[in-house]
Protein backbone atom coordinates (compact mmCIF):
# COMPACT_ATOMS: atom_id res chain seq x y z
CA UNK A 1 0.00 0.00 0.00
CA UNK A 2 1.46 3.27 -0.78
CA UNK A 3 2.08 5.82 2.28
CA UNK A 4 0.69 9.40 1.53
CA UNK A 5 2.56 10.46 4.38
CA UNK A 6 -0.22 12.75 6.15
CA UNK A 7 0.16 10.62 9.60
CA UNK A 8 0.04 13.39 12.13
CA UNK A 9 -0.85 16.55 9.82
CA UNK A 10 -3.73 18.66 10.19
CA UNK A 11 -6.24 19.72 7.64
CA UNK A 12 -9.00 22.42 7.29
CA UNK A 13 -11.68 21.38 5.25
CA UNK A 14 -14.20 23.79 4.52
CA UNK A 15 -18.09 23.07 3.54
CA UNK A 16 -18.13 19.65 5.07
CA UNK A 17 -21.72 19.28 6.61
CA UNK A 18 -23.49 17.42 4.07
CA UNK A 19 -23.06 13.79 4.97
CA UNK A 20 -23.35 12.87 1.36
CA UNK A 21 -21.23 15.68 0.36
CA UNK A 22 -17.92 16.28 -1.21
CA UNK A 23 -16.46 17.94 1.63
CA UNK A 24 -17.68 15.29 3.84
CA UNK A 25 -15.89 12.40 1.76
CA UNK A 26 -12.74 14.23 1.92
CA UNK A 27 -12.65 14.91 5.40
CA UNK A 28 -13.54 11.08 6.07
CA UNK A 29 -10.46 10.23 3.53
CA UNK A 30 -8.12 12.35 5.36
CA UNK A 31 -8.82 11.17 8.62
CA UNK A 32 -8.67 7.78 7.27
CA UNK A 33 -5.03 8.67 6.61
CA UNK A 34 -4.38 10.08 10.24
CA UNK A 35 -5.30 13.33 9.88
CA UNK A 36 -6.75 15.72 12.36
CA UNK A 37 -10.05 17.72 10.37
CA UNK A 38 -11.45 20.73 11.50
CA UNK A 39 -14.23 21.07 9.84
CA UNK A 40 -16.35 24.41 8.20
CA UNK A 41 -20.25 24.21 7.82
CA UNK A 42 -22.83 26.62 7.23
CA UNK A 43 -26.46 25.48 7.28
CA UNK A 44 -28.27 27.02 4.13
CA UNK A 45 -31.36 25.61 2.03
CA UNK A 46 -33.89 26.88 4.41
CA UNK A 47 -35.69 29.25 1.71
CA UNK A 48 -35.74 25.86 -0.58
CA UNK A 49 -36.78 23.40 1.82
CA UNK A 50 -40.38 25.97 2.50
CA UNK A 51 -41.22 26.03 -1.43
CA UNK A 52 -41.14 21.90 -0.79
CA UNK A 53 -43.63 21.88 2.22
CA UNK A 54 -45.99 19.85 1.82
CA UNK A 55 -44.48 16.67 0.12
CA UNK A 56 -43.70 14.09 1.09
CA UNK A 57 -40.16 13.37 3.01
CA UNK A 58 -38.39 11.24 0.76
CA UNK A 59 -35.12 9.49 1.04
CA UNK A 60 -34.58 9.19 -2.63
CA UNK A 61 -31.89 11.46 -4.04
CA UNK A 62 -32.97 14.84 -5.28
CA UNK A 63 -33.91 18.74 -4.28
CA UNK A 64 -35.74 17.96 -1.00
CA UNK A 65 -33.36 15.47 0.16
CA UNK A 66 -30.17 17.72 -0.59
CA UNK A 67 -31.49 20.90 1.01
CA UNK A 68 -32.22 18.78 4.13
CA UNK A 69 -28.35 17.53 4.27
CA UNK A 70 -27.44 21.07 3.45
CA UNK A 71 -29.36 22.30 7.00
CA UNK A 72 -27.60 19.83 9.04
CA UNK A 73 -24.36 20.71 11.33
CA UNK A 74 -21.39 18.60 11.09
CA UNK A 75 -22.47 15.98 13.77
CA UNK A 76 -23.21 13.57 11.57
CA UNK A 77 -19.65 13.68 9.40
CA UNK A 78 -17.83 14.06 12.89
CA UNK A 79 -19.32 11.33 14.53
CA UNK A 80 -18.38 8.46 11.43
CA UNK A 81 -15.33 9.86 11.73
CA UNK A 82 -14.61 9.09 15.39
CA UNK A 83 -15.85 5.98 15.25
CA UNK A 84 -13.39 4.95 12.82
CA UNK A 85 -10.55 6.03 15.52
CA UNK A 86 -10.67 10.00 13.73
CA UNK A 87 -10.10 13.28 15.65
CA UNK A 88 -12.52 15.78 14.36
CA UNK A 89 -14.26 19.19 14.92
CA UNK A 90 -16.39 21.71 13.32
CA UNK A 91 -16.99 25.46 13.61
CA UNK A 92 -20.07 26.71 11.67
CA UNK A 93 -19.44 30.29 9.90
CA UNK A 94 -21.19 32.64 6.74
CA UNK A 95 -18.44 33.38 4.55
CA UNK A 96 -20.17 36.72 3.06
CA UNK A 97 -18.98 37.67 6.33
CA UNK A 98 -15.36 38.81 5.38
CA UNK A 99 -14.43 38.66 9.02
CA UNK A 100 -15.38 34.42 9.11
CA UNK A 101 -11.88 33.36 7.63
CA UNK A 102 -9.64 34.74 10.17
CA UNK A 103 -11.91 33.02 12.95
CA UNK A 104 -11.93 29.87 11.07
CA UNK A 105 -8.53 29.78 11.62
CA UNK A 106 -8.52 31.12 14.93
CA UNK A 107 -10.59 27.75 16.22
CA UNK A 108 -9.12 25.55 14.02
CA UNK A 109 -5.49 26.65 15.34
CA UNK A 110 -6.70 26.83 18.76
CA UNK A 111 -8.67 22.98 18.84
CA UNK A 112 -5.69 20.75 16.91
CA UNK A 113 -2.47 23.66 17.04
CA UNK A 114 -1.91 23.99 13.38
CA UNK A 115 -3.19 23.96 10.06
CA UNK A 116 -1.02 21.80 7.01
CA UNK A 117 -3.73 21.53 4.59
CA UNK A 118 -6.13 23.65 3.26
CA UNK A 119 -9.43 22.07 1.33
CA UNK A 120 -11.09 24.91 -0.19
CA UNK A 121 -14.55 23.04 -0.50
CA UNK A 122 -17.35 24.95 0.88
CA UNK A 123 -19.57 27.29 -2.17
CA UNK A 124 -22.66 29.42 -2.48
CA UNK A 125 -24.85 28.88 -5.18
CA UNK A 126 -27.64 30.50 -7.08
CA UNK A 127 -28.57 30.32 -10.64
CA UNK A 128 -28.62 33.69 -12.45
CA UNK A 129 -28.28 34.61 -16.17
CA UNK A 130 -27.59 37.71 -18.36
CA UNK A 131 -31.01 37.78 -19.59
CA UNK A 132 -34.26 39.30 -18.35
CA UNK A 133 -37.28 37.39 -17.79
CA UNK A 134 -39.98 37.17 -20.37
CA UNK A 135 -37.42 36.37 -23.09
CA UNK A 136 -36.50 32.91 -24.46
CA UNK A 137 -33.89 31.19 -22.90
CA UNK A 138 -34.15 34.12 -19.78
CA UNK A 139 -34.87 34.34 -15.87
CA UNK A 140 -37.60 31.83 -14.45
CA UNK A 141 -37.83 28.36 -13.40
CA UNK A 142 -34.86 25.86 -13.32
CA UNK A 143 -35.85 22.92 -10.91
CA UNK A 144 -39.33 22.29 -9.64
CA UNK A 145 -39.67 23.47 -6.45
CA UNK A 146 -36.06 24.46 -5.96
CA UNK A 147 -33.63 27.17 -7.30
CA UNK A 148 -34.71 29.94 -10.00
CA UNK A 149 -33.23 31.40 -12.51
CA UNK A 150 -32.68 35.59 -11.67
CA UNK A 151 -31.20 38.05 -13.42
CA UNK A 152 -27.44 39.19 -13.28
CA UNK A 153 -26.74 42.00 -10.91
CA UNK A 154 -24.73 43.37 -8.28
CA UNK A 155 -26.27 40.89 -5.55
CA UNK A 156 -26.00 37.90 -7.47
CA UNK A 157 -22.11 39.00 -7.87
CA UNK A 158 -21.08 39.84 -4.56
CA UNK A 159 -23.71 36.46 -3.58
CA UNK A 160 -21.42 33.71 -5.62
CA UNK A 161 -17.54 35.73 -4.97
CA UNK A 162 -17.50 36.74 -1.60
CA UNK A 163 -18.63 32.99 -1.19
CA UNK A 164 -16.48 30.65 -3.18
CA UNK A 165 -13.68 33.48 -4.14
CA UNK A 166 -12.91 36.04 -1.69
CA UNK A 167 -12.75 33.57 1.01
CA UNK A 168 -11.33 30.84 -0.06
CA UNK A 169 -8.32 34.11 -1.11
CA UNK A 170 -9.03 34.98 1.94
CA UNK A 171 -8.21 31.47 3.75
CA UNK A 172 -5.06 31.10 1.29
CA UNK A 173 -3.37 34.19 2.17
CA UNK A 174 -3.96 33.16 5.93
CA UNK A 175 -2.53 29.43 5.27
CA UNK A 176 0.45 31.36 3.73
CA UNK A 177 1.07 33.57 6.38
CA UNK A 178 1.42 31.00 9.03
CA UNK A 179 3.43 28.32 7.16
CA UNK A 180 5.95 30.98 6.26
CA UNK A 181 6.20 31.91 9.94
CA UNK A 182 7.05 28.62 11.37
CA UNK A 183 9.48 27.93 8.63
CA UNK A 184 7.48 24.35 8.30
CA UNK A 185 8.34 23.91 4.22
CA UNK A 186 5.42 22.05 3.38
CA UNK A 187 1.76 22.96 2.88
CA UNK A 188 -0.49 22.02 1.02
CA UNK A 189 -3.35 23.73 -0.60
CA UNK A 190 -6.56 22.07 -2.47
CA UNK A 191 -9.39 24.03 -4.06
CA UNK A 192 -12.34 22.61 -5.48
CA UNK A 193 -13.86 23.97 -8.50
CA UNK A 194 -16.47 23.28 -10.82
CA UNK A 195 -15.48 21.08 -14.29
CA UNK A 196 -17.83 23.73 -16.29
CA UNK A 197 -15.99 26.69 -14.70
CA UNK A 198 -15.07 28.51 -18.13
CA UNK A 199 -18.95 29.86 -18.34
CA UNK A 200 -22.11 27.89 -18.25
CA UNK A 201 -26.02 29.72 -19.18
CA UNK A 202 -28.08 30.26 -16.48
CA UNK A 203 -25.22 29.72 -13.95
CA UNK A 204 -23.16 32.73 -14.92
CA UNK A 205 -22.44 33.85 -11.35
CA UNK A 206 -21.27 30.40 -9.48
CA UNK A 207 -19.51 29.67 -12.82
CA UNK A 208 -17.09 32.78 -12.90
CA UNK A 209 -16.65 32.26 -9.14
CA UNK A 210 -14.93 29.12 -9.33
CA UNK A 211 -13.16 30.45 -12.55
CA UNK A 212 -11.75 32.69 -10.85
CA UNK A 213 -10.79 30.86 -8.10
CA UNK A 214 -8.46 28.64 -10.66
CA UNK A 215 -6.70 31.60 -11.70
CA UNK A 216 -6.09 32.62 -7.76
CA UNK A 217 -4.77 29.08 -7.34
CA UNK A 218 -2.17 29.17 -10.17
CA UNK A 219 -1.05 32.83 -9.05
CA UNK A 220 -0.89 31.25 -5.92
CA UNK A 221 1.27 27.74 -7.15
CA UNK A 222 3.35 30.37 -8.35
CA UNK A 223 4.32 32.57 -5.13
CA UNK A 224 3.61 30.21 -2.37
CA UNK A 225 6.14 27.57 -4.13
CA UNK A 226 9.28 28.63 -2.52
CA UNK A 227 7.83 28.02 0.72
CA UNK A 228 7.04 24.63 0.18
CA UNK A 229 3.87 24.85 -0.31
CA UNK A 230 1.90 23.24 -3.47
CA UNK A 231 -1.54 24.71 -4.67
CA UNK A 232 -3.76 22.17 -7.13
CA UNK A 233 -7.04 22.24 -8.21
CA UNK A 234 -9.65 19.55 -8.23
CA UNK A 235 -12.30 20.11 -10.93
CA UNK A 236 -15.47 17.51 -10.29
CA UNK A 237 -18.18 16.39 -12.46
CA UNK A 238 -21.64 16.09 -12.14
CA UNK A 239 -21.30 14.32 -8.82
CA UNK A 240 -24.15 12.57 -6.90
CA UNK A 241 -24.25 14.57 -3.05
CA UNK A 242 -27.83 14.05 -2.78
CA UNK A 243 -29.80 16.67 -5.63
CA UNK A 244 -29.46 14.45 -8.45
CA UNK A 245 -32.71 12.38 -9.04
CA UNK A 246 -32.76 9.22 -10.38
CA UNK A 247 -34.56 10.30 -13.38
CA UNK A 248 -31.87 13.55 -14.05
CA UNK A 249 -28.78 11.03 -13.27
CA UNK A 250 -29.90 9.05 -16.33
CA UNK A 251 -30.51 11.70 -18.53
CA UNK A 252 -26.82 12.58 -17.76
CA UNK A 253 -25.17 9.39 -18.70
CA UNK A 254 -24.66 10.13 -22.66
CA UNK A 255 -22.57 13.06 -21.82
CA UNK A 256 -20.45 11.19 -19.73
CA UNK A 257 -18.04 8.55 -21.13
CA UNK A 258 -18.06 6.29 -18.19
CA UNK A 259 -21.80 6.70 -18.22
CA UNK A 260 -21.94 7.21 -14.34
CA UNK A 261 -22.26 10.41 -12.33
CA UNK A 262 -19.19 10.65 -9.43
CA UNK A 263 -19.23 9.54 -6.02
CA UNK A 264 -17.92 12.43 -3.13
CA UNK A 265 -15.59 9.59 -2.61
CA UNK A 266 -14.49 9.95 -6.73
CA UNK A 267 -13.12 13.45 -5.53
CA UNK A 268 -12.15 13.16 -2.32
CA UNK A 269 -9.47 10.70 -3.86
CA UNK A 270 -7.82 12.92 -5.75
CA UNK A 271 -7.79 15.98 -3.17
CA UNK A 272 -5.89 12.81 -1.13
CA UNK A 273 -3.53 12.30 -4.19
CA UNK A 274 -2.55 15.83 -3.79
CA UNK A 275 -2.00 16.32 -0.34
CA UNK A 276 0.16 13.26 -0.66
CA UNK A 277 3.85 13.23 -0.52
CA UNK A 278 3.52 11.47 -3.68
CA UNK A 279 2.26 15.17 -5.41
CA UNK A 280 5.18 16.67 -3.69
CA UNK A 281 6.35 17.84 -7.10
CA UNK A 282 3.27 19.15 -8.72
CA UNK A 283 1.53 22.27 -8.20
CA UNK A 284 -0.67 24.87 -10.51
CA UNK A 285 -2.46 22.48 -11.65
CA UNK A 286 -6.34 21.57 -12.62
CA UNK A 287 -7.47 17.49 -12.11
CA UNK A 288 -11.05 17.17 -14.20
CA UNK A 289 -12.35 14.39 -11.99
CA UNK A 290 -15.67 14.28 -14.16
CA UNK A 291 -15.73 10.53 -15.62
CA UNK A 292 -14.62 12.38 -19.12
CA UNK A 293 -17.99 14.78 -18.88
CA UNK A 294 -15.69 17.60 -20.14
CA UNK A 295 -14.25 16.18 -23.60
CA UNK A 296 -18.19 15.19 -24.38
CA UNK A 297 -18.22 18.87 -24.78
CA UNK A 298 -15.39 19.35 -27.01
CA UNK A 299 -13.00 20.71 -23.84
Amino acid sequence: MIDPGLEGKVALVTGGNNPHGIGAAVARILAGQGVSVFIHFFRQGEQYLENLTGKEKTEEPGLEFFFRQQMKDAGEVIASIQKNGGRAASWEGDFRDPGVPGELFDMAEETFGRVDILVNNAADYAADTFLSSGIEGGAGDLWEGGPSVSTFDEGSFKRHFSANTSAAASLMTRFARRIIKRESNWGRIINITADCAWGSPKEVSYRASKYALESYSRSAAAELGPFGITVNVVSPGPVQSGYIAPELEKALFPDIPLRRVGKPEDVAEAVLFFASDQAAWITGQVLFVHGGHRMAFGQ
